[in-house]
Protein backbone atom coordinates (compact mmCIF):
# COMPACT_ATOMS: atom_id res chain seq x y z
CA UNK A 1 0.00 0.00 0.00
CA UNK A 2 2.89 2.35 0.89
CA UNK A 3 4.60 1.66 -2.46
CA UNK A 4 1.43 2.65 -4.33
CA UNK A 5 1.25 5.94 -2.41
CA UNK A 6 4.91 6.64 -3.12
CA UNK A 7 4.41 6.00 -6.84
CA UNK A 8 1.38 8.29 -6.84
CA UNK A 9 3.32 11.07 -5.11
CA UNK A 10 6.19 10.67 -7.58
CA UNK A 11 3.78 10.90 -10.51
CA UNK A 12 2.14 14.03 -9.08
CA UNK A 13 5.58 15.58 -8.53
CA UNK A 14 6.59 14.93 -12.15
CA UNK A 15 3.32 16.40 -13.43
CA UNK A 16 3.82 19.51 -11.31
CA UNK A 17 7.42 19.95 -12.56
CA UNK A 18 6.22 19.52 -16.16
CA UNK A 19 3.55 22.22 -15.76
CA UNK A 20 6.04 24.58 -14.12
CA UNK A 21 8.50 24.04 -16.97
CA UNK A 22 5.79 24.75 -19.56
CA UNK A 23 4.84 27.95 -17.75
CA UNK A 24 8.48 29.07 -17.73
CA UNK A 25 8.81 28.44 -21.48
CA UNK A 26 5.72 30.48 -22.26
CA UNK A 27 6.51 34.04 -23.38
CA UNK A 28 5.50 36.58 -20.77
CA UNK A 29 2.35 38.52 -21.64
CA UNK A 30 3.11 42.22 -22.00
CA UNK A 31 0.33 44.45 -20.59
CA UNK A 32 -1.61 46.29 -23.33
CA UNK A 33 -0.73 49.73 -22.00
CA UNK A 34 2.99 48.87 -22.26
CA UNK A 35 2.80 47.60 -25.86
CA UNK A 36 4.13 49.53 -28.81
CA UNK A 37 1.91 50.26 -31.82
CA UNK A 38 3.51 47.39 -33.76
CA UNK A 39 2.95 44.98 -30.87
CA UNK A 40 -0.72 46.01 -30.59
CA UNK A 41 -1.22 45.46 -34.36
CA UNK A 42 0.51 42.09 -34.10
CA UNK A 43 -1.67 41.15 -31.13
CA UNK A 44 -4.83 42.15 -33.01
CA UNK A 45 -3.78 40.09 -36.01
CA UNK A 46 -3.11 37.13 -33.73
CA UNK A 47 -6.53 37.50 -32.06
CA UNK A 48 -8.17 37.86 -35.48
CA UNK A 49 -6.55 34.63 -36.71
CA UNK A 50 -7.63 32.79 -33.57
CA UNK A 51 -11.19 34.15 -33.98
CA UNK A 52 -11.28 32.94 -37.60
CA UNK A 53 -10.03 29.52 -36.51
CA UNK A 54 -12.63 29.18 -33.77
CA UNK A 55 -15.40 30.48 -36.06
CA UNK A 56 -14.41 27.90 -38.67
CA UNK A 57 -14.54 25.18 -36.00
CA UNK A 58 -17.98 26.46 -34.96
CA UNK A 59 -19.28 26.31 -38.54
CA UNK A 60 -17.94 22.78 -38.96
CA UNK A 61 -19.57 21.71 -35.69
CA UNK A 62 -22.88 23.23 -36.80
CA UNK A 63 -22.68 21.43 -40.14
CA UNK A 64 -21.92 18.15 -38.36
CA UNK A 65 -24.92 18.66 -36.05
CA UNK A 66 -27.18 19.32 -39.05
CA UNK A 67 -25.90 16.18 -40.78
CA UNK A 68 -26.55 14.14 -37.62
CA UNK A 69 -30.08 15.59 -37.38
CA UNK A 70 -30.81 14.68 -41.02
CA UNK A 71 -29.40 11.18 -40.58
CA UNK A 72 -31.40 10.65 -37.37
CA UNK A 73 -34.59 11.88 -39.09
CA UNK A 74 -34.02 9.55 -42.04
CA UNK A 75 -33.35 6.56 -39.75
CA UNK A 76 -36.45 7.42 -37.69
CA UNK A 77 -38.62 7.59 -40.82
CA UNK A 78 -37.23 4.25 -42.01
CA UNK A 79 -37.90 2.69 -38.60
CA UNK A 80 -41.51 3.94 -38.55
CA UNK A 81 -42.02 2.86 -42.16
CA UNK A 82 -40.94 -0.74 -41.53
CA UNK A 83 -41.76 -1.10 -37.81
CA UNK A 84 -44.67 -3.44 -38.57
CA UNK A 85 -42.86 -5.49 -41.23
CA UNK A 86 -42.68 -8.64 -39.07
CA UNK A 87 -46.38 -8.36 -38.13
CA UNK A 88 -47.41 -7.82 -41.76
CA UNK A 89 -45.45 -10.92 -42.85
CA UNK A 90 -47.29 -13.00 -40.25
CA UNK A 91 -50.66 -11.57 -41.34
CA UNK A 92 -49.98 -12.54 -44.96
CA UNK A 93 -50.43 -16.19 -43.94
CA UNK A 94 -53.91 -15.31 -42.66
CA UNK A 95 -54.71 -13.57 -45.95
CA UNK A 96 -53.54 -16.65 -47.88
CA UNK A 97 -55.75 -18.95 -45.79
CA UNK A 98 -58.82 -16.74 -46.22
CA UNK A 99 -58.28 -16.53 -49.98
CA UNK A 100 -58.01 -20.34 -50.15
CA UNK A 101 -61.23 -20.68 -48.13
CA UNK A 102 -63.11 -18.33 -50.48
CA UNK A 103 -61.75 -20.16 -53.55
CA UNK A 104 -62.75 -23.52 -52.05
CA UNK A 105 -66.26 -22.22 -51.28
CA UNK A 106 -66.69 -20.96 -54.85
CA UNK A 107 -65.35 -24.09 -56.57
CA UNK A 108 -66.46 -26.80 -54.12
CA UNK A 109 -69.82 -28.50 -53.73
CA UNK A 110 -72.47 -26.57 -51.82
CA UNK A 111 -73.16 -29.31 -49.27
CA UNK A 112 -73.55 -29.26 -45.52
CA UNK A 113 -70.21 -31.05 -45.12
CA UNK A 114 -68.48 -28.51 -47.37
CA UNK A 115 -69.98 -25.65 -45.33
CA UNK A 116 -68.85 -27.32 -42.10
CA UNK A 117 -65.32 -27.74 -43.45
CA UNK A 118 -65.30 -24.10 -44.55
CA UNK A 119 -66.49 -22.98 -41.10
CA UNK A 120 -63.76 -25.01 -39.39
CA UNK A 121 -61.15 -23.56 -41.75
CA UNK A 122 -62.28 -19.99 -41.02
CA UNK A 123 -62.28 -20.70 -37.25
CA UNK A 124 -58.70 -22.01 -37.45
CA UNK A 125 -57.68 -18.96 -39.48
CA UNK A 126 -59.29 -16.66 -36.90
CA UNK A 127 -57.42 -18.47 -34.11
CA UNK A 128 -54.16 -18.04 -36.05
CA UNK A 129 -54.91 -14.33 -36.49
CA UNK A 130 -55.62 -13.89 -32.78
CA UNK A 131 -52.39 -15.69 -31.90
CA UNK A 132 -50.42 -13.34 -34.16
CA UNK A 133 -52.06 -10.25 -32.64
CA UNK A 134 -51.52 -11.58 -29.11
CA UNK A 135 -47.85 -12.09 -29.91
CA UNK A 136 -47.73 -8.43 -31.02
CA UNK A 137 -49.11 -7.33 -27.63
CA UNK A 138 -52.86 -7.23 -28.33
CA UNK A 139 -55.11 -8.43 -25.51
CA UNK A 140 -58.88 -8.70 -25.44
CA UNK A 141 -60.57 -8.23 -22.08
CA UNK A 142 -63.71 -9.84 -20.70
CA UNK A 143 -66.69 -7.56 -20.14
CA UNK A 144 -69.72 -9.85 -19.83
CA UNK A 145 -70.88 -10.11 -16.22
CA UNK A 146 -68.41 -7.42 -15.09
CA UNK A 147 -69.28 -4.14 -13.41
CA UNK A 148 -69.60 -1.32 -15.95
CA UNK A 149 -66.34 0.64 -16.11
CA UNK A 150 -66.37 3.85 -18.22
CA UNK A 151 -62.61 3.49 -18.67
CA UNK A 152 -63.07 0.23 -20.59
CA UNK A 153 -66.73 0.11 -21.62
CA UNK A 154 -68.94 2.19 -23.89
CA UNK A 155 -72.60 1.66 -23.01
CA UNK A 156 -74.96 1.79 -26.00
CA UNK A 157 -78.06 0.65 -24.13
CA UNK A 158 -79.52 0.03 -20.67
CA UNK A 159 -81.74 -2.98 -20.12
CA UNK A 160 -84.09 -4.06 -17.31
CA UNK A 161 -82.56 -7.12 -15.68
CA UNK A 162 -83.41 -8.07 -12.10
CA UNK A 163 -81.15 -11.16 -12.17
CA UNK A 164 -78.00 -9.04 -11.77
CA UNK A 165 -76.89 -5.92 -9.92
CA UNK A 166 -77.63 -2.61 -11.68
CA UNK A 167 -74.65 -1.40 -13.69
CA UNK A 168 -73.59 -4.91 -14.75
CA UNK A 169 -72.62 -5.68 -18.35
CA UNK A 170 -75.30 -8.11 -19.60
CA UNK A 171 -74.34 -8.17 -23.28
CA UNK A 172 -71.16 -7.48 -25.21
CA UNK A 173 -71.83 -6.16 -28.70
CA UNK A 174 -68.19 -5.59 -29.61
CA UNK A 175 -65.07 -6.78 -27.82
CA UNK A 176 -62.66 -4.33 -26.26
CA UNK A 177 -58.88 -4.51 -26.74
CA UNK A 178 -55.68 -3.34 -25.07
CA UNK A 179 -52.25 -3.06 -26.69
CA UNK A 180 -49.37 -3.64 -24.25
CA UNK A 181 -51.76 -2.73 -21.43
CA UNK A 182 -53.06 0.47 -23.08
CA UNK A 183 -56.71 0.64 -24.08
CA UNK A 184 -57.06 1.02 -27.85
CA UNK A 185 -60.77 0.18 -28.18
CA UNK A 186 -63.45 0.12 -25.48
CA UNK A 187 -66.01 -2.66 -25.50
CA UNK A 188 -69.51 -1.80 -26.74
CA UNK A 189 -71.87 -3.11 -24.09
CA UNK A 190 -75.43 -3.27 -22.81
CA UNK A 191 -75.72 -2.45 -19.09
CA UNK A 192 -78.36 -3.62 -16.63
CA UNK A 193 -80.66 -1.27 -14.76
CA UNK A 194 -83.46 -1.53 -12.25
CA UNK A 195 -86.92 -1.87 -13.66
CA UNK A 196 -88.51 1.52 -14.40
CA UNK A 197 -85.08 3.22 -13.89
CA UNK A 198 -84.76 6.10 -16.32
CA UNK A 199 -82.05 5.70 -18.98
CA UNK A 200 -79.34 8.38 -18.84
Amino acid sequence: MGEVKDLQKEREKREKEKLEKEDKNKPKEVPLEEMSKEQIIEKLNQISEEAKKYFDLYLRAQAEIENLKKRFQKEREEFIKFANESLIKDLLNVVDNLERAILHAEEGEQTEEAFKALKEGVELTLKGLKDILKKAGLEEFESLGKKFDPNYHHAVEQRDDSSVEPGTVVEELQKGYKLHGKLIRPALVVVSKKENQKQN
